[in-house]
């Protein structure tokens, strides 16, 4: 069902929800006074703003996670604009119904010289071949387009659209952002909860503007359903407690798709916050993702990676301890598993670091750009080098290995690259274990 109602008169207006319609649709703001966050794009003088208040606009990509308010600008912008606005949800709708949108649309210019504006909800849904069907009408002006998408546009979204378009992107509501809507929606007594009386202890309005993860939708609606099924006193006044609000929320919101982009921001913090040793930020990263409902595994295999790339010769028995952690966790599942999956995280934040076994890339970058080098002679398999040397009836090139097992140490000097390779890569770390190792063999060559 279409948001907004298209007008063909000089000023839009839009469709007001129904009073039956949940409290975070009744309470959608209705202009940019109303509007609450998102000061990076709605602050004074921003771009987007000025857009709006000018009512130049050109076609623009909202683009963030569920209910940040992506559908609310959009509505906006509806009542703001001397245009005729259309919507379009790209689930439901598709080259035909855009079809028609084109047709109205020349025929509102001819007869009104109107502009309009389409706003595609769900963008991200149409194909290449759907998005490009937009571009001759965007390209021409005849439609100005405001799509919204949860997804990533850079790549799910068509170069040549992105090209038309301004892209802004929104961000989850913050705990201040919420609070001031719950206060807005308590005193509303036209279109929000003002008629019921209520009274919200402060802990109740902090757990609900905090664990609903920027979601206002989730937050509004959960409100309601705490006032509503609440008795009034004596007095007519409805008194919201946290154990209300707990039982109307029932389960945090999930506050990202396992699969988009927020999964890999979430995965990003987690490595960053173990190589940067700190075990507390680990736990919350690991501890938000497994809520959100990602699978332990992913997170086990991170820290499987991280062993080698960020702590390797550091600490050898970490990767060690992990991969145990990681079996013993299959073996258990959880909630147990709670225990395996924060020893892991733990031990890998507080372990010393070096990421000394990344010189293998320097090595293989080395190879791909002057190619493989010949194997010494000395260095060569001794049997192949036997048959060879009795048939030319020459020395075997193998006898000139040194054995390094016959000398002290271990250790012998002797060419091990190839001929006209002597670039070098390793770098020995600084911490844990790995100088000692880098000393020890210091030590043997100077002995020798």
């Amino acid at each position: 069902m279409d948001l907004f109602e298209q007008n063909d008169s000089n000023s839009s207006t839009t469709q007001e929800p129904d009073a039956q319609a949940p409290l975070a649709t009744r309470m959608r703001p209705r202009s940019l006074d109303e509007f609450v966050g998102q000061k990076h794009l709605l602050g004074d003088d921003r771009l987007l703003r000025r857009m709006i208040e000018t009512g130049i606009l050109g076609s623009v990509i909202f683009y963030g996670p569920p209910s940040c308010g992506k559908t609310t600008l959009a509505y906006v912008i509806s009542r703001e604009v001397e245009a005729a606005f259309v919507t379009l949800n790209a689930v439901l709708d598709g080259v035909k119904d855009l079809k028609q949108v084109v047709a109205q649309a020349e025929a509102r210019k001819k007869a009104h010289g109107k502009q309009t504006i389409l706003f595609v909800d769900e963008i991200h849904r149409w194909n290449k071949a759907q998005q490009d069907a937009l571009l001759p009408h965007l390209e021409s002006g005849l439609l100005t387009l405001i799509g919204a998408t949860t997804e990533n546009p850079f790549y799910m979204l068509v170069g040549p659209l992105l090209s038309r378009c301004q892209l802004f992107e929104l961000l989850p509501f913050d705990v201040g952002d919420i609070g001031q809507m719950i206060d807005s929606a308590i005193r509303d007594t036209e279109r929000g909860l003002g008629s019921y009386h209520v009274e919200l202890d402060g802990e109740a309005k902090e757990y609900l503007s905090e664990v609903t993860g920027g979601d206002i939708r989730t937050a509004l609606n959960a409100l309601e359903m705490a006032v509503k099924t609440s008795n009034p006193d004596d007095e007519g006044k409805r008194h919201v407690t946290m154990e209300i609000v707990k039982d109307c929320l029932q389960r945090r919101r999930v506050t990202f798709h396992r699969n988009g982009d927020e999964h890999y921001h979430y995965a990003s913090a987690f490595i960053k916050s173990l190589r940067g040793s700190d075990p507390d930020a680990a736990l919350y990263w690991l501890s938000a993702m497994i809520e959100s409902g990602d699978d332990p595994n992913f997170l086990f295999r991170r820290m499987l990676i991280f062993s080698s790339e960020d702590v390797g010769l550091a600490d050898s028995s970490l990767i060690v301890t992990v991969n145990s952690l990681h079996e013993a966790f299959q073996k258990c599942g959880m909630p147990e598993g709670w225990y395996f999956l924060s020893h892991a995280a733990i031990y890998c934040a507080l372990a010393p670091k070096s990421n000394s076994t990344s010189a293998v890339f320097s090595v293989h970058s080395n190879i791909q750009k002057k190619g493989i080098g010949h194997v010494p002679a000395h260095l060569r398999d001794k049997t192949a080098n036997s048959l060879e040397s009795r048939y030319r009836k020459t020395e075997n090139p193998s006898d000139d290995y040194d054995y390094p097992h016959n000398h002290p140490g271990h250790w012998v000097a002797q060419q091990y690259l190839p001929e006209g390779v002597g670039e070098h890569w390793y770098e020995p770390g600084t911490e844990g274990y790995e100088p000692r190792y880098w000393q020890r063999l210091k030590n043997i060559k100077d002995e020798e």
